[in-house]
């Protein structure tokens, strides 16, 4: 048995202003439950239909499931009319679908189904490895996607992207090739299922975490008006837009709220398509969701939304038509999608989705789209029969194509870690062409004038010695944006300058676009600055302090992953900077004092740097956001302004290197009194606070400052042992998982030989740091402790 009911909310006022509406029980129902159907408002209500009669979500059991919603595009039209702003002239445009049009919906609708169940097959017979997921029963989102997008338009999906990725163009060929692990696929095998992205069709992601895309998908909307900044006239009738897909479910993470918010706040052209199935996972989503109707959320932000039947091929395709158009000529809109995903969250996990299996037979029944559509009028004129043959030929061919493709390289794992080698030089690297009359045509005079006399007082600083390491990172931010107009500027309370004055100018000079202030979450506008980074831009993101990078781990870790997943298709030239680490007695307390540093040195294709002084913070910045891949660079956050020097202006510094800041005499080496210190942020203002009395007590020092932590630069290290034998390791981490506990490792497992003693680690404690000094002595090690170390180290103690 079938029942169709119309939940109130899906049509809003706008339905109730035309029509009330209307439901079609597929049997009569008694008095109560025609009287629970009206009462309804969630459009959420649980059907028991084997006994036909309504109730409220309670116990899911296996006779329970959503029922499918009756919408009538009278209804849908009012929608538009009323939240959309649509006249009726231009709803007109949308009431008839060709045939043509139609045949070639089908005709997606069937290659989906088809793909998918050919993938479902290979991955049983082991072809396809890892995590799947498929989308079978929702063929109605990629259809809509294949009849209203353009090449041009910015495709991010999520883990269950392989239709939405033939929908947009990809070849399905290397997309199943892609699932077979093969080098013809499109990321060369090194993405997989959920890792499908192709640069020619715009297609970005295939991304694991859930709900991670959404802000990938505001800075790639943001490129959009970006290029339409820049060059306005090569962009003149640009009507790109971005779209992203999310789950129902998965719509309930914050992330929905801060995308929603950033696209309503610089009118993005942003489409959310939600994919409403009902299921968080394998959780029945009203559970766990107070309000399924995602499309309500743009309510709060001016966002307009839109629930359509997702197993009504005619009316999702007007409407999705409807809210395209809208998109590309006014704003950000939601278009949710009601379906049923016919199989379970992914073939790797077991089947016990709760009351799946009753849902998974009813709704194949009764809510498949392909099925539903080919019962219709319009169907009947239409040759499927020949669309079914031709769709079962390209599937087999996509699969005799991944068969016969061999795997990739071995070494492609290696080369695919950065875009740019460790070693390149940045100042070889030219500026745009264009880049001064880009800059002559975006920025008021006045605003550059004031720039330049910025620039020019903060380089007179540099060349008398007294720039401070704050004032000589936003010397090198202003001067790689006005030299390069692609760079772009992400930070909270930019406009006031943050905290260190590092984004200080950027807005007043370059604009909101190029210089945004953002909300109050790292990882939303790292977010952002990925998806500026995937199409054409250089983001940086200044943290106030690096410790609340962790809002933003996982997006961190997605940049550094991004290269070598999307197989070198997209670098990722995002940098971020910020003041942190733990200097002795600094009295921050704990959550102000952890070693972020270590905590992202585990992420691949990340590169990573510190610096503890005006020179090293001005080179390093500048070639860090010169190079292609995603750079992190960590500064001393109490030496900000205190620690001064002289800066080489217009000069890049590698981003690979070690630098040694002071060498031991030849006659400590002869004395065997000579100990390699390896120490980076304020460990460096303590070593050298101590350096006099350790030659005093007869002993010396090199004193290696690690401005790479990674790649690190193990060169530099091994040649000073060679002269020393000995090492300590002033280590501003903790004990576990740390800095020095991976410099450690190395240096026993290269040059042990060279040893004369255990490398010495003088690390933080894993107890957290707490705000009285007489506490935190105990757990942060400062110069007093090295001194102690190197006397230690030279005199056999150890």
């Amino acid at each position: 048995m079938q029942l169709f009911v119309c939940a109130t909310a899906v049509c809003g006022a706008a339905a109730l202003s035309v029509a009330r509406p209307v439901f079609y029980p597929s049997r009569q129902l008694g008095a109560t439950a025609r009287s629970q159907l009206r009462m309804g408002t969630t459009g959420t209500e649980t059907i028991d239909f084997t006994l036909g009669s309504v109730r409220p979500q309670r116990d899911v059991t296996d006779e329970q499931m959503r029922p499918r919603p009756t919408i009538a595009w009278e209804n849908l039209r009012a929608r538009l009319e009323l939240e959309f702003k649509f006249s009726e002239e231009e709803l007109n445009q949308y009431d008839t679908i060709s045939p043509e049009d139609l045949l070639k919906a089908y005709e997606m609708m069937q290659l989906c189904r088809q793909f998918e169940n050919a993938c479902n097959q290979a991955y049983m017979q082991g072809h396809i490895r890892g995590f799947m997921h498929l989308d079978n029963g929702q063929e109605a989102i990629p259809a809509i996607v294949a009849d209203t997008l353009k090449a041009g338009d910015k495709k991010i999906s999520y883990y269950r992207e392989h239709t939405h990725a033939l929908a947009s163009g990809v070849s399905g060929d290397a997309v199943m090739a892609e699932l077979f692990a093969k080098d013809t696929g499109t990321c060369r095998g090194t993405g997989g299922s959920m890792h499908i992205y192709d640069k020619e069709t715009n297609f970005q992601g295939g991304w694991a975490l859930v709900c991670e895309q959404l802000p990938y998908a505001a800075g790639a909307a943001r490129s959009i008006l970006l290029d339409r900044h820049l060059d306005p006239e090569a962009t003149k009738g640009d009507d790109r837009i971005a779209v992203v897909f999310v789950g129902e479910g998965g719509a309930q993470n914050g992330r929905m709220a801060e995308t929603l918010n950033a696209a309503a706040k610089e009118n993005l052209p942003l489409l959310f398509i939600v994919i409403d199935n009902g299921r968080a996972i394998n959780t029945f989503t009203p559970d766990v969701a107070t309000n399924s109707n995602v499309f309500e959320q743009g309510l709060h932000y001016g966002v307009p939304g839109i629930k359509v039947d997702g197993t009504d091929l005619a009316d999702a395709m007007r409407t999705g038509r409807a809210v395209v158009d809208y998109v590309r000529h006014k704003g950000p809109a939601i278009l949710q999608v009601h379906t049923y995903r016919f199989q379970g969250h992914s073939p790797a996990d077991p089947e016990h989705e709760r009351g799946r299996k009753a849902e998974k037979m009813w709704a194949r029944q009764e809510c498949d789209p392909i099925k539903l559509f080919e019962a219709t009028p319009a169907a009947q004129a239409l040759d499927l029969d020949s669309a079914i043959k031709a769709v079962k030929a390209s599937v087999k061919k996509s699969l005799d194509f991944a068969k016969a493709s061999a795997p990739p390289p071995r070494e492609l794992a290696k080369e695919l870690e950065f875009p740019d080698a460790p070693a390149t030089d940045y100042n070889a690297r030219p500026a745009p062409t264009d880049a001064d009359a880009i800059t002559a045509q975006t920025v008021d005079a006045a605003a550059m004038a004031a720039l330049d006399a910025h620039i020019s007082s903060l380089q007179s600083l540099a060349k008398e010695g007294s720039i401070s390491i704050a004032d000589a990172v936003n010397l090198a931010v202003l001067e790689e944006m006005r030299r390069d107009p692609t760079t772009v500027m992400h930070a909270e309370d930019l406009q006031a300058g943050s905290s260190y004055n590092i984004p200080k100018l950027t807005q007043q000079t370059f604009g909101t676009l190029r210089a945004a202030d953002e909300i109050i979450d790292e990882g939303h506008f790292i977010g952002k600055a990925l998806g500026e980074g995937m199409n054409g831009y250089r983001p940086i993101v200044e943290l106030m302090n690096t410790n609340f990078g962790i809002y933003g781990m996982a997006e961190i870790s997605s940049a550094g992953n991004t290269y070598a997943t999307t197989g070198g298709q997209f670098e990722m030239p995002m940098t971020i900077i910020g003041a942190g680490g733990t200097a002795p007695n600094q009295a921050l307390g704990a959550e102000h004092s952890q070693p972020f540093h270590a905590y992202v040195m585990g992420i691949p294709g990340l590169k990573i740097g510190t610096a503890a002084s005006p020179d090293a913070a001005y080179g390093i910045t500048k070639s860090m956001i010169r190079d292609n891949g995603p750079c992190f660079l960590f500064l001393p956050v109490k030496m900000m302004k205190e620690a001064k020097g002289a800066v080489p202006v217009g000069q890049c510094l590698p981003i690979n290197r070690c630098a040694l800041l002071h060498k031991a005499s030849d006659a400590s080496v002869s004395a065997r009194k000579a100990v390699t210190v390896l120490t980076y942020l304020h460990g460096v203002k303590e070593a050298h606070s101590v350096l006099e009395e350790i030659q005093t007590e007869g002993m010396d020092i090199d004193l290696v400052e690690l401005r790479s932590l990674k790649p690190l630069d193990m060169d530099t290290i091994r040649a000073s042992i060679e002269r020393t034998n000995k090492v300590a390791i002033l280590d501003e981490s903790t004990n576990s998982g740390g800095v020095g506990a991976t410099v450690s490792a190395l240096i026993s497992e290269q040059c042990f030989d060279l040893l004369d003693a255990p490398v010495k680690r003088l690390c933080m404690d894993d107890a957290p740091v707490p705000y009285a000094s007489s506490m935190e002595q105990a757990v942060v090690k400062r110069g007093t402790d090295l001194l102690q170390g190197v006397y230690d180290l030279t005199h056999k103690k150890c």
